[in-house]
């Protein structure tokens, strides 16, 4: 293929070699292929692709690199252009939960724990890491990980964490807490979840087997149990038409495949689920709403509309977050990518401007319809527009499928634009439909892609579901969401190939039909693409559309339609092929379907409705199936049930209930017609005559598949033996009369042929002769009534028969069919013709018309029956004369003025003429247009003159009033009021112009009015006078202008020079410009004056003032100005010397410059104002260098003073108190005023040698006295400052070196700070004090002493172990502690004593904990006082077992164990303990004395009413007091909590063994007495309830034997009880039993199971009695319904089931057999219709039995029914209801002995036919219509 193959170096260069993803495993990812094409190449797309498809498909992917010279612009203007956005969740694109709905899995979870483990619902929170662990996406977490075994094995508990805790941290601990807390609440679950999905598996093998039901039962929702036994859920009430409506397909019907959701309730049939169920699933079901939350459902959520420079901000930040401002390689950017994925980085979150409709955003490659910008020259605009590369032009490029479609799909036929930044992604996908795809980056950062070839799409997708089945489980289609990722590694470990591309700007990216594809960006970009589908597309797009139909998906669009457009219109040869494969398998589905219905009973057929644009895709929009969600382009299901409901041949069984029979078949085309295509294609090629293929076509329907045939009464029929039947009838219907209803039926019977192959091309032809003769003669038939009803009816609008039609069906030839009523047109013909002549030959001789023959003629062709179309030419003439007439009335008559246009005379003279009038209006309208043209000639000629206005005016008065609008009259006047308006204007002007202020205005004006007189076409003698108003009132302008501004002199002495020339001098305006120039001239010799002398500032300012008030200005002005300002600006430079306030002094960073002081002193003296400042600056120059003498003195003593102390000294108090003097000396030198003003170099130094002796003097204190740690600390830290300056210093180093000694010495005696030092350290500090200059005393003896405490110490702790373990008391180890905190350094005894200490505390604080009390060093009676009340309690309740044993009676409170004499006491019926009436509150016994009490705890044990018991929660266990007895041995001291303690361990144990004798006889009961064993267990919950310890063990055993009692209490009740119980309950009763491990030697148990095994016995008999049609005789079922009363069980809807069976009606005494009756309307009794001979369903019926009584009340009764019956539909005979027993009226009924009876007689006395009936009102049976049926 030359420069088309990938090369190597191509592949060996950066970015596109291969990839090593280091996220999961280290796996290499090969590149797809690159690709070159020539210019040449390039030209054509499609034929590049095919091209290069046979090595490209093996990827699923390829790049294509155009040449050099294709560049498209970008047309799209960034500034301006807007998106919006989505934000999407990187790490939760593979890492996430499921959308599980968490009350459905509760929901579910709980009746796991209660059906299959016999434990109620857990309402208790399970709290993970001090949070509520959620349970449901803790068990999604550990299947996605292979359930808990293979979690386990492979260790992979971290990642669940992850999967559970995104974002938190991992530890080992929290890893082994997760799966202990999964181990004890979800691992028996997930036993059972994973033997459910078997049991599914299993089932979905086995055929399924629908159950048929009657249409008269109720419906139900079917299950299946584990046992594989179908169970029937939910009933509805019989008044409902359906018990539950599909949300997909919105039927009722099918109910036996109706799912119904365990939670909300709703319904879907399993053939309308995506994807559709084989048959019901065991166990319970939840639908998808249920089961994925919506508030937890992931997707990309909508984000804001953001500019291009706004999304490129956070483009460019989310980069430097991640990379900062280095490039990172590609290799580390998927890396990343792939960690985020996985969710090992944490939450991150990126926007996407992807999927922007190019429609609507616009497209980044030119378009013709768009806007060019400018910056692109048009010819490279146009060279891209029509580019088939441009990917707007592609789908609908020469050889595409796509050319048919008309419609604009986004994405498919309209480019999607995609801005992305870091990370955003496209999830794993393929195409709509399987197409290609082709993506084109314009612009930005690199985009990497990822690809499975579409051959292993399969294995791909077989990956993703293993790698997440909790996902695909919520969301089957989840790969139909483009939301999911998973790691190209994960799927290379499965040995699936993937390959990647990195697509740059300026690349193509193709990806090829059903190629799984995902990746992401490397930063800000701009991509478009499109789909495309050449024909090498078309079985993939077949495989598409089934992928569709079975996931119950919406498509695009008809791929069966595509497929018929392209062949209609015209392709390509290439594309012949792949045309034939698939129009064959589109045959050859169609034909097996159509003949599959044909054989299944639909033989109603009807072709569809034509196509308007039948060669275009998409312009009318098919019906959809309402299962599969398909359009159905070729053929559809319908039934008159459902009108507006069709399904897909594949569905049709789905659509209803309705025999098949009743739906009938669309088609838009034969299969002949298909066929035909097929053929087409086949002989595309070759040169065959018409003849020659008609024999090809039908040898190939002889060749086809054997003869269509169905099995019928008496064996097999094919259609082709129907067909010949049909045409022999249909024959001989031609040769007969014609009779409408043959031929109608005719037809209908042909309908089962007409959809069929070639071979039924004789009944089609037969069918379209019956069709055209049936048209033709009902044609005749209708024009003939139509002409014989009309003389009576043709005051109605009733429409006439036109010639045309009649005429068209007279020349039809030969008759069609024999129809006697065409000859009697052919008269009526005739007659049609004669008034055609007559009406021509008064139109063509007008001048012997009158207007009367011709409205008489017009009548006549009215009232004919047959309509004509020249009565319309006649009534167009009628109406035109008239129309003249009336006009020219009007005109004459008129009289206002301008009212008649001129172009209505004109016109009304014009038609004259052609009227060939002969009436009396003529002349007089000819006169008067006459006028008209005179008016019209006088004003033209005035017009073409010139014009003036005396003239015109006379001209005008003339034509007042004239009727007719003349255009030029009406010019002239319009050119009078224009001069009228003009000298208006004019002297308005003129009036008080020369008053006025705003001259501006009047310029303008007066330009305005020259400018509209020059316009004027009317001469007017005041337009020379505008000229000279014009230069006035420029001249005022200027005046205004000097007044309102600054001028000089000169200026204002020009404009009153003009204005005396215009002698305009005397006006307001120019009498105040005299008067300013008067002051000016007075200013500037005043002026001249204070120059040239000395003065104050104040004079000049008068002269600068005096100024400002005056328009004009004079020569002097700017010395003036010009002396002020430099006087004002020394001054102000002078002001921060002359301020000698401090609080007004400078900031440090803005001293003053003793220079800049001697420069303003000299500028003084060249001042022109005379000012006393000049002086007092002068002082303060000779001040500040007075100031600077004294400091340089200073500074010179203090370094005399440091050389001397360098030299030799000793510390004394002279030293320091001469140190000090200097201090003070260069303090009150600093605090001088000019050393906070001045910046002298003199100031720095004289601070600096100010601290350093500063310095020195605390030193020299310290070592004197004792200072604390914070005070030497602090002044080393200033120390630093210093060093530097002063370290050659001998006297510094040993100020120094004495200051660090203190600090080490210091420290040494502080033995409260953390770090505790030893005494080695104490006695080095006394060594290292010999060794420094500068003595410290006070330091040196604290230093002796402290190590004398610390031996003492010593020796106190070494006796106190010498002691044995009694003779060491706590409170002495205490002190030891506290002394040792201040006196001891640190030593092996002082950590030995803490270690003690810290034990014994921790001991005593678990001990609290277990107690619940606060244990600190304050209360230390707090523990002891808690242990001694549980030792209380253990008394107490070891006091309640031996008084059981004892049996002895107390006179105190149980609960309380209180005998205060004040408050009364109850005694127990039972146990005969007594209570306080506040301890409890009693419950009443069986009788009714309110002295008969029974406490609590007996009233639990005899109901049977058991809970979970409270202990374990607030009270100490067993264990932890076991625990803690063995740790105090190890305990060095000896406290009293240690005896409490072990006296609670052995009364614990004591109670405990106490109630395990109780629990064990409890157990081993198993007869029928309960009372010892409820004696006993009331006295053991007594004994628990006063107990303060809780044993897990002993209590564990309690709560099963209180579990088998309460079972055994409530069966007893249950078999000794009023009421029967049901078999329900006695099932339910027994199940429970076995999850409790109930013993079979039981008495209860043996008991139960006896009575079910009877009742469910004589329920399954009843059952098949009930539904045997009266097979067995009417007393047996007596005796079987007695039996069933007998029975010790309840089974209420056996015996009602046998009720009704037993109901007999009609003559015939039979029970209900499924044949039609009707009711009596007087009785209400019902009959069969062949029992009584009744053929049809009459409104009005009346039984033999009543005909009796029918003579008094017939009327009334008869006419108050039938108008009952006439407000509605004729009704189809009814039949009764499945149970008519409860439609009977018993209360009714005034017989008290027939309610008195027992069962059995009632039904007897119903069963006897009464003779006489009272007559009564008949039911409404409406809501029982959906049971009725009637067969005729």
């Amino acid at each position: 293929m030359g420069k088309t193959r990938p090369r190597a170096a191509e592949k060996r260069v950066l970015g596109q070699g291969s990839i090593v993803l280091t996220s999961c495993s280290k796996l290499t990812i090969p590149p797809a292929p690159v690709y070159h094409p020539t210019e040449d190449e390039f030209k054509d797309p499609l034929a590049y692709i095919y091209k290069i498809r046979p090595e490209a498909e093996q990827y699923g992917i390829c790049k294509i690199i155009p040449p050099q010279n294709w560049k498209p612009p970008f047309a799209l203007d960034l500034d301006t252009f807007t998106f919006p956005t989505k934000t999407q969740a990187i790490h939760q694109l593979q890492a996430r939960p499921p959308a599980c709905n968490s009350k459905t899995f509760e929901l579910e979870y709980n009746r796991f724990l209660e059906e299959h483990c016999g434990k109620k619902a857990v309402k208790k929170k399970v709290v993970f890491e001090g949070k509520e662990l959620d349970l449901c996406k803790l068990f999604n977490g550990v299947k996605r990980f292979g359930g808990y075994d293979n979690v386990v094995k492979e260790k992979k508990w971290g990642e669940v964490f992850r999967f559970v805790r995104s974002g938190g941290k991992i530890s080992e601990c929290s890893k082994y807490v997760l799966s202990q807390l999964y181990y004890d609440h979800l691992y028996e679950y997930e036993s059972y979840y994973n033997k459910l999905d078997q049991v599914k598996e299993k089932t979905c093998k086995r055929e399924l087997q629908v159950e048929k039901k009657t249409v008269q039962q109720s419906c139900k929702k079917s299950r299946i149990n584990e046992a594989g036994e179908k169970v029937k859920l939910q009933k509805v009430d019989d008044q409902q038409s359906y018990d539950q409506i599909c949300e997909q397909c919105r039927s009722g019907l099918h109910a036996e495949v109706m799912l119904l959701c365990d939670r909300c309730n709703k319904g879907w049939h399993i053939y309308c689920l995506s994807p559709p169920l084989k048959r019901v699933p065991p166990g319970n079901w939840y639908c998808s709403e249920c089961f994925n939350s919506e508030k937890d459902s992931f997707g990309f959520v909508p984000g804001k509309q953001l500019s291009l420079e706004a999304f490129r901000r956070v483009a460019d930040r989310a980069k430097k977050k991640w990379f900062g401002s280095t490039s990172a390689s590609r290799v580390q950017l998927e890396k990343k990518f792939w960690e985020i994925v996985e969710g090992s980085v944490g939450e991150v979150e990126v926007i996407y401007g992807s999927d922007l409709d190019t429609s609507v955003c616009g497209s980044g490659f030119p378009r013709a319809n768009d806007k060019r910008p400018s910056s692109i020259d048009a010819s490279e605009w146009d060279e891209y527009c029509s580019s088939p590369w441009n990917l707007n032009n592609l789908p609908k490029l020469q050889g595409s499928m796509l050319r048919a479609v008309h419609h604009n799909i986004a994405g498919v036929m309209v480019p999607w634009l995609y801005i992305g930044m870091l990370f955003s992604s496209f999830c794993w996908h393929f195409e709509d439909h399987c197409f290609y795809s082709m993506n084109y980056h314009h612009w930005g950062e690199p985009k990497c892609w990822y690809s499975v070839p579409g051959s292993e799409a399969s294995a791909f997708e077989k990956v993703m579901r293993d790698s997440l089945p909790d996902l695909f489980e919520a969301q089957p289609d989840l790969l139909f969401q483009l939301v999911t990722m998973l790691n190209p590694s994960v799927l290379q470990e499965h040995n699936v190939p993937v390959y990647s591309v990195l697509q740059e700007p300026g690349n193509f990216v193709i990806t090829f039909p059903r190629s799984y594809h995902g990746g992401f960006n490397f930063g800000l970009n701009c991509a478009e693409a499109v789909n495309f589908a050449p024909a090498d597309w078309l079985p993939y797009g077949g495989f598409g559309a089934e992928l569709y139909q079975h996931y119950r998906r919406p498509s695009v669009l008809s791929h069966e339609e595509l497929l018929c457009v392209v062949l209609k219109n015209d392709f390509d040869r290439d594309a012949l092929p792949y045309l034939k494969n698939e129009l064959l398998r589109v045959y050859n589905k169609e034909k097996s379907w159509r003949e599959r219905l044909w054989k299944n009973g639909i033989i109603r057929s009807s072709p569809m409705a034509p196509r308007k644009q039948p060669n275009y895709v998409g312009v009318e929009e098919d019906a959809t199936c309402i299962i599969c969600q398909q359009f159905l382009y070729l053929s559809a299901v319908g039934c008159n049930c459902r009108p507006s409901a069709f399904v897909c041949l594949e569905h049709w069984e789905n659509l209803c209930e309705c025999k098949p029979c009743k739906r009938h078949f669309l088609y838009r085309h034969t299969l002949a017609e298909l066929n035909n295509l097929v053929i087409m294609m086949e002989t595309q090629n070759s040169e065959e005559t018409i003849q020659k293929r008609n024999t090809r076509k039908h040898l190939t329907c002889a060749n086809e598949s054997p003869l269509l045939s169905k099995k019928i009464k008496g064996g097999h029929v094919s259609i082709t033996q129907l067909a010949q039947d049909w045409l022999l009838r249909s024959c001989k219907i031609l040769q007969m009369p014609y009779s409408n209803d043959a031929y109608a039926l005719a037809l209908k019977e042909a309908e089962q042929f007409l959809w069929a192959g070639s071979e039924m091309d004789p009944v089609r032809e037969v069918a379209t002769n019956l069709a055209e003769a049936q048209n033709w003669a009902e044609g005749v038939r209708d024009c003939l009534a139509k002409i014989e009803l009309w003389p009576s009816h043709h005051n109605c609008e009733m429409e006439r028969v036109k010639v045309e039609d009649l005429t068209t069906l007279l020349n039809v030839s030969p008759v069609p069919c024999n129809e006697p009523g065409h000859l009697k047109l052919k008269g009526y013909e005739e007659e049609a013709k004669e008034l055609i002549h007559e009406i021509s030959s008064a139109l063509s001789t007008p001048f012997n018309v009158s207007i009367v023959d011709l409205e008489a003629l017009y009548s006549k062709a009215c009232e004919f029956a047959i309509y004509v179309n020249e009565s319309e030419e006649l009534l167009t003439k009628l109406t035109v004369i008239k129309l003249w007439l009336h006009t020219v009335r009007n005109c004459i008559s008129e009289k206002s003025p301008g009212i008649i246009e001129i172009g209505i005379i004109n016109n009304l003279k014009s038609k004259i003429v052609d009227l060939q009038l002969q009436v009396p209006e003529v002349p007089l309208f000819l006169d008067f247009a006459k006028q008209v043209e005179v008016c019209q000639s006088r004003c033209t000629e005035m017009l073409r003159g010139s014009i003036t206005l005396k003239n015109l005016e006379v001209l005008i008065q003339e034509y007042d009033g004239f009727t007719v609008n003349v255009p030029e009259l009406k010019l002239l006047k319009q050119y009078q009021s224009d001069a009228f308006d003009w000298l208006s204007h004019f002297n308005n002007i003129l009036k008080n112009a020369h008053v006025r202020e705003d001259q501006e205005n009047v310029v303008n004006e007066l330009i305005c009015l020259e400018r509209d007189g020059s316009l004027l076409k009317v001469q007017v003698d005041e337009l020379l006078l505008v000229d000279v108003e014009l230069k006035k009132a420029s001249c005022r302008v200027e005046a205004w202008k000097v007044l309102h501004s600054k001028v000089q002199l000169e200026s204002i002495q020009q404009v009153m020079t003009v204005a005396i020339e215009l002698q305009i001098e005397n006006e307001k305006v120019f009498r105040k410009i005299s008067d300013v120039i008067a002051q000016v001239v007075c200013l500037e010799e005043k002026a001249k004056h204070i120059l040239a002398c000395e003065l104050q500032m104040s004079d000049f300012e008068d002269i600068v003032r005096a100024s400002e008030d005056v328009c004009a200005l004079f020569p002097s002005l700017d010395g003036v100005k010009k002396a002020l300002s430099v006087a004002k600006s020394w001054l102000m430079k002078s002001k921060p010397y002359l301020v000698s306030d401090l609080s007004m002094k400078s900031v440090a960073n803005s001293l003053l410059k003793v220079d800049d002081l001697k420069e303003l002193v000299s500028e003084s003296k060249s001042l022109k104002i005379y000012m006393e400042e000049r002086f007092l600056l002068e002082d303060v120059l000779q001040k500040y260098i007075l100031w600077e003498h004294n400091a340089c003195s200073a500074l010179n003593d203090a370094e005399s003073l440091l050389n001397s102390l360098d030299v030799g000294y000793e510390i004394s108090f002279d030293i320091i108190s001469r140190i000090q003097d200097h201090v003070a000396k260069m303090e009150s030198i600093m605090e001088n005023e000019l050393s906070h003003r001045f910046d002298s170099i003199v100031i720095p130094k004289v601070q600096e040698i100010c601290a350093f002796l500063n310095w020195c003097s605390k030193a020299l204190v310290f070592h004197a006295g004792v200072p604390t740690l914070k005070e030497v600390e602090l002044l080393l830290e200033d120390a630093k400052h210093h060093h530097v300056t002063y370290v050659d210093r001998s006297f510094w180093r040993s100020l120094l070196d004495g200051v660090n000694w203190l600090k080490q010495s210091v420290e040494i005696l502080c033995c409260g700070t953390v770090t505790r030092s030893n005494v080695s350290d104490a006695e080095e500090a006394l060594r290292q004090s010999k060794m420094i200059k500068i003595p410290c005393p006070l330091i040196v003896d604290q230093l002796h002493d402290a190590i004398k405490r610390h031996n003492v110490w010593v020796d106190e702790v070494k006796a106190f172990f010498s002691c044995s373990a009694r003779g060491r008391p706590w409170s002495l180890l205490l002190q030891l502690e506290g002394s040792g905190s201040t006196n001891a350094f640190n030593c092996m005894e002082y950590n030995m004593v803490l270690s003690e200490v810290q034990r014994v505390k921790e001991w005593k604080q678990r001990a609290g904990n277990i107690v619940g009390v606060k244990v600190d060093d304050s209360s230390n009676t707090l523990l002891l006082n808690g242990l001694s009340q549980i030792l209380v309690t253990l008394d107490r309740s070891l006091y309640v077992y031996d008084k059981h044993s004892g049996c002895s009676q107390t006179s105190f409170c149980m609960v309380c164990f209180s005998d205060s004499q004040n408050q009364e006491l109850l005694t127990c019926s039972v146990c005969m303990d007594c209570y306080h009436m506040h301890c409890v509150k009693p419950s009443v016994g069986g009788t009714s004395h309110a002295t008969s009490h029974i406490c609590p705890y007996c009233h639990i044990i005899e109901c049977g009413k058991i809970s979970r018991l409270k202990v374990d929660v607030k009270r100490p266990e067993l264990d932890m007091f076991l625990e803690l007895s063995s740790d105090a041995e190890n305990l060095c001291v000896e406290i009293e909590e240690k005896a409490v303690i072990h006296q609670i361990v052995e009364k614990s144990l004591a109670c405990k063994a106490s109630l395990l004798k109780i629990v064990e006889f409890s157990l081993a009961s198993l007869g029928e007495d309960l009372s010892v064993v409820v004696s006993q267990l009331s006295t053991a919950l007594k004994a628990l309830e006063v107990a303060g310890v809780y044993d897990r063990e002993s209590n564990g055993c309690f709560e099963v034997a209180l579990a088998r009692n309460s079972w055994r209490v409530r069966a007893s009740k249950l078999l000794i009880g009023s009421q029967k119980p049901s078999i329900y309950q006695i099932q339910r009763l027994l199940k429970e039993g076995l999850t409790i491990s109930i013993a079979l030697e039981d008495h209860f148990w043996q008991k139960l199971e006896a009575m079910k095994q009877f009742g469910l016995q004589w329920a399954a008999k009843a059952r098949k009695v009930s539904a045997d049609a009266g097979a067995l005789e009417l007393h047996e079922v007596f005796e079987l319904i007695a039996e069933g009363e007998n029975i010790p069980v309840h089974f209420d809807k056996e015996l009602k089931l046998l009720k009704e069976r037993s109901m007999l009606y009609c003559i015939c005494r039979k029970p209900y057999d499924q044949r039609p009756m009707i009711a009596c309307d007087k009785c209400d009794e019902w009959y069969h219709f062949d029992c009584i001979r009744l053929s049809w369903a009459p409104k009005y019926y009346v039984c033999p039995a009543c005909k009796v009584d029918i003579a008094d009340d017939s009327k009334c009764t008869s006419s108050s029914i039938a108008q009952e019956r006439s407000n509605g539909e004729c009704e189809e005979p009814q039949t009764p209801s499945p149970r008519p027993i409860e439609l009977r009226r018993e209360a009714e009924s005034n017989d008290i002995s027939t309610k008195r009876r027992s069962g059995i007689e009632r039904l007897l006395w119903r069963n006897r036919k009464p003779y006489r009936r009272t007559a009564k009102k008949r039911m409404d049976l409406d809501i029982l219509s959906p049971f009725f049926h009637v067969h005729y």
